[in-house]
């Protein structure tokens, strides 16, 4: 299966304008996450999206691949779609990987990349145990629910499920959460049928992209990790990342 790794990335940001462009012990955040998608196995090709003049230098200048895409764009969903149209070559797949998670574990995608290849599989992503009480109810910290062969149920902002019968401080004790990881991959055709998807209102009332795809149908698989995260939505997250570096 040839497999699309699309980085989307955007200057304009409202927590953190020009974060692609960070820089990370001398090198920028893009070029990190690049390098480490570069580790992945089993990606044909990768390529940076975006809608920046400064960012598409950076990746020429280091050697990677860009395509340039709309401005306009609602999500990186849509982003990556543009960008698989646009290139050269055609893939069965596509693999969305986040632009601010400098140091992402190649395993991680290689993992998604082997989700992606099974047969009733259109749609997958990347679920973590929760195990701080402070992420369990962090409307940032997106969680996620199951089935027991792991196809979503539900993703939400809030903690779910609802433990009726248990203060929330011993939750953690009762009951194993899990948090979703912002990475996805998808079968090409699945991906042009959901960016051609009108927004609805479960999506609208949790800002969550994906709830939009459940509404519809679409099943989505997921699997699970245990490596850590490193997200950076702010200039502080970047001063704790660099911190702990």
């Amino acid at each position: 299966m040839k497999i699309l790794a699309v980085i989307p990335a955007r200057y304009a940001s409202t927590r953190f304008p020009g974060k692609p462009l960070a820089m990370i012990q001398g090198k920028t955040m893009i070029r990190r996450v690049y390098e480490q998608v570069k580790k992945a196995k089993l990606v044909t090709d990768i390529v940076v999206a975006t809608d920046d003049d400064r960012i598409a230098s950076e990746v020429d200048q280091f050697g990677g691949n860009f395509i340039m895409t709309s401005e306009a764009h609602p999500s990186g969903t849509d982003r990556c779609f543009e960008a698989l149209s646009k290139h050269h070559n055609s893939f069965d797949a596509v693999i969305n990987v986040q632009g601010d998670e400098p140091f992402i574990a190649p395993e991680q995608i290689d993992q998604l990349a082997q989700l992606i290849k099974l047969e009733n599989v259109g749609i997958a992503t990347l679920i973590q145990r929760i195990r701080e009480i402070s992420h369990l109810f962090d409307p940032n910290v997106v969680k996620v629910i199951t089935n027991p062969k792991g196809k979503a149920i539900y993703f939400s902002r809030q903690a779910i499920p609802y433990l009726r019968n248990f203060e929330k401080e011993k939750w953690l004790k009762e009951h194993i959460f899990y948090r979703h990881i912002g990475i996805y991959a998808y079968k090409s055709d699945v991906l042009k049928q959901i960016t051609s998807l009108p927004p609805s209102p479960l999506e609208m009332a949790e800002s969550l992209e994906q709830l939009r795809w459940l509404e519809q149908g679409i099943t989505i698989q997921t699997g699970l990790t245990d490596h850590a995260q490193f997200g950076v939505d702010t200039p502080a997250d970047l001063e704790k990342l660099i911190n702990k570096i």
